[in-house]
């Protein structure tokens, strides 16, 4: 079984900037794919950054410029600057993982998603 915990978020004027980490721990064997997605009420959950194994990043436009996804492979743990926040930016923010773990059947694909986090920024 594989477990995140999340940290970070809360309340930021506009304008202003807000870190968010992810821990990763548990019967992992490899992770791939480490990212962020964020939900906000009444929409969809949508990707806000991840980062391959390899070090490559992807953002989609809403974001690109601003905010910036990292990882620590020795510790499993992903990171989200987030700077010029703006309140389309609130919304609850989910750590994601995926990659493969050690079961009691063997090896087997992991995506799995940590409990979320709020961000709020007010204008």
């Amino acid at each position: 079984q594989v477990q995140l915990v999340e940290s970070g978020g809360g309340l930021v004027q506009s304008g202003g900037s807000l870190s968010l980490s992810c821990v990763a721990s548990g019967s992992i064997f490899s992770i791939n794919v480490m990212g962020w997605y964020r939900q906000a009420p009444g929409k969809q959950r949508e990707l806000v950054a991840n980062i391959i194994n390899g070090g490559s990043t992807n953002y989609p436009d809403s974001v690109k410029g601003r905010f910036t996804i990292s990882r620590d492979n020795a510790k499993n743990t992903v990171y989200l600057q987030m700077n010029s926040l703006n309140p389309e930016d609130t919304a609850v923010y989910y750590c994601n993982v995926k990659g493969y773990s050690n079961t009691v059947f063997g090896r087997r694909p992991l995506d799995s998603w940590g409990q979320g986090t709020q961000v709020t920024v007010s204008s």
